[in-house]
């Protein structure tokens, strides 16, 4: 039976000598994997529909648990994500973490609609730190784990001096600092971002000026969640961090 999906690939892996294994997560499907034979051929039909990033719109004939791509055209090629280096590495993050976290079949479309614009978002030069952190909320809400940040996790005021419990789950008033020795004390403004990222919905993102030390905060409180509640060991994340460390 063919089936018409639209999807992005978010992995692809070489399999034997001239074929690929993509994993496409779609609109209306959720994640599936779907074999491109001839892929890696000079002269296939579907090399460029197969890349990495690639919003595009697949005929894949289903005649069991694994696809096979009949024909497919690109919507949108994302080329210069696979051709910049930083654009390519955070790209490379937001896709490893919908191929992650995402349960296999599961549809969400507002979650494709989300992934799609932060691609979307990377490629017209918005903040890709902001991107990342935004998508990484929306993922800790997926898995069942977002951080209550509206009032303290223990006794529920919202007024005065907060800060983060990753152990908590969430942030914890001055008074109560005390039931955390690990607290991190992050500012009005970083706490204020974290809220944002809880609402922002991607296609809507404007430019948004963020301070030094509020970006420290922001990746310090982010890593410190995912690591926590996400089991992930993300290879991509790696890179990023050495980007980092290196100034690529």
């Amino acid at each position: 039976m063919l089936n018409k999906v639209e999807g992005i690939v978010i992995r692809s892996m070489d399999y034997g000598e001239g074929n690929k294994i993509i994993s496409l997560y779609t609109r209306h499907n959720g994640k599936m994997s779907v074999m491109v034979r001839g892929a890696k051929k000079m002269n296939s039909r579907l090399a460029s529909v197969t890349q990495l990033f690639t919003h595009g719109e697949y005929v894949i004939y289903k005649s069991g648990s694994m696809g096979t791509l009949n024909q497919g055209e690109s919507l949108e090629t994302h080329r210069k994500l696979r051709e910049n280096l930083h654009m390519s590495a955070y790209s490379a993050y937001l896709v490893e973490l919908i191929d992650k976290i995402v349960p296999e079949h599961e549809i969400n479309e507002m979650m494709f609609e989300q992934l799609k614009a932060s691609l979307e978002a990377l490629e017209t030069d918005k903040d890709a730190a902001i991107v990342l952190h935004i998508m990484e909320m929306k993922m800790l809400a997926i898995a069942g784990y977002l951080p209550q940040l509206e009032e303290c996790v223990n006794c529920g005021t919202d007024q005065g001096e907060m800060a983060l419990s990753i152990a908590q789950g969430g942030i914890l008033c001055a008074g109560c600092h005390s039931r955390d020795p690990q607290v991190l004390h992050i500012s009005p403004a970083t706490l204020k971002m974290l809220r944002l990222f809880q609402r922002m919905d991607l296609r809507r993102l404007g430019t948004i000026e963020v301070k030094p030390i509020t970006k420290t905060q922001l990746k310090q409180s982010m890593r410190a969640y995912m690591d926590t509640y996400i089991d992930a060991r993300l290879k991509s994340r790696s890179f990023l961090d050495q980007m980092d460390k290196y100034d690529l």
